[in-house]
C-alpha cells in the first residue's frame, strides 16, 4: 500500500514464508494469473476487464465452471482414506509436472519434464504451447486442470523460446512445437510479453485485489467453511500438515498418499 515494495517481492516473500521454494519442484513458489485478456491487439491495464478475477480460485472464473465444481463437492460423500473424498478439485493448482511443463524448453527442466514423463515428451496437444489456450483450459474448459502461474512469467523471457531446437512434437491441427505462441499484444516477442505481463502484476488492479487471491493460497480461505464458501476446497491428501502419515500404519496407503502429493502437488502452509 506504500509502495515500498513490489507485489512480486510481497508474493516471493510469502511464498517463503509458507515453505515454497525454488528448490522443490513439489512445492515451487505459486504466483497468480493476473489477466484475463489474451486476444486484444494492446493491453489495457486501466480496464478491469482486463485483469482475472483475483477474488476466486482457477476453478470459479466462470459462473457455469464453479457450479460444476460445487455440483462435484455435493455429490461426493465424505470418506476417510480414499481418493473420492469430498472436494470440489481433485487436481492441484501447483505441482512438479505443472512447473517442468512451463520451463520445458529450458534445461534441467526439459530432462525433468521426461523423466516426470517417463522418459518423454508428453504428447503435442497436451504441451504448453500456447499462453492464451493454457488460461483458456485452466480458467474455463478443463474441469481437471486449475493450474496458477509460477515466478517466471513475470521477470524470464527465455523459458518462452525453443533455444535449444527440442523436437516437442506435433499437434493434430498440424502445428508443429516450437516457441510458445504470445497474446497479440506482446507481438511475438517474449520479452515485450514480460514487460506487460509484470507491469500488469504491479498496476493499480492488481494491488487493490492481490489480497483476495492470499486470503485463497496463504490464507484463511484455504481450508475450512471459508473455504467451502469459496469454493476453494481440495483432496485431503493434497493438505500436508494435515495429514499426520505417522499415525498411518497400513504402508499402502501411505505410499499412496506420498505418490499422490509427489504427482499432484500440495498446498502451501497457512501463513
Amino acid at each position: 500500500q506504500k509502495r515500498e515494495i513490489s507485489n512480486f517481492d510481497y508474493l516471493m516473500y510469502l511464498n517463503t514464508l509458507a515453505g515454497r521454494s525454488y528448490n522443490d519442484y513439489m512445492q515451487y513458489p505459486v504466483f497468480p494469473w493476473v489477466l484475463a485478456d489474451y486476444h486484444s491487439e494492446t493491453l489495457n491495464l486501466t480496464n478491469p476487464h482486463t485483469f482475472r478475477d483475483l477474488s476466486k480460485p482457477m476453478g470459479a472464473q466462470t459462473v457455469e465452471r464453479k457450479h460444476k465444481f460445487i455440483q462435484r463437492f455435493n455429490e461426493v460423500e465424505k470418506s476417510e482414506g480414499d481418493l473420492s473424498a469430498q472436494c470440489h478439485y481433485c487436481t492441484h493448482y501447483s505441482s512438479a509436472i505443472i512447473v517442468a511443463s512451463y520451463l520445458v524448453r529450458m534445461e534441467p527442466f526439459t530432462q525433468t519434464f521426461c523423466s516426470l514423463q517417463g522418459g518423454s515428451f508428453d504428447v503435442a496437444d497436451r504441451m504448453f504451447h500456447s499462453v492464451k489456450s493454457t488460461w483458456e483450459s485452466a480458467s474455463r474448459d478443463n474441469m481437471s486442470d486449475v493450474r496458477e502461474l509460477i515466478p517466471e512469467f513475470f521477470y524470464l523471457p527465455e523459458f518462452l523460446t525453443n533455444a535449444n531446437h527440442f523436437e516437442l512434437g506435433c499437434m493434430q491441427d498440424g502445428t508443429v512445437l516450437g516457441d510458445v505462441q504470445l497474446p497479440p499484444w506482446a507481438d511475438g516477442d517474449p520479452h515485450k510479453f514480460i514487460l506487460l505481463h509484470r507491469q500488469a502484476l504491479e498496476s493499480d488492479y492488481v494491488s487493490a485485489h492481490l489480497h483476495h487471491w492470499i486470503d485463497l493460497i496463504f490464507g484463511y480461505k484455504q481450508h475450512g467453511s471459508a473455504a467451502v464458501e469459496a469454493v476453494n476446497t481440495y483432496h485431503p491428501y493434497f493438505y500436508g500438515d494435515k495429514m499426520d502419515l505417522n499415525n498411518i500404519k497400513d504402508p499402502l496407503i501411505k505410499s499412496t498418499i506420498l505418490g499422490f502429493i509427489s504427482n499432484f502437488g500440495q498446498i502451501p502452509k497457512q501463513v
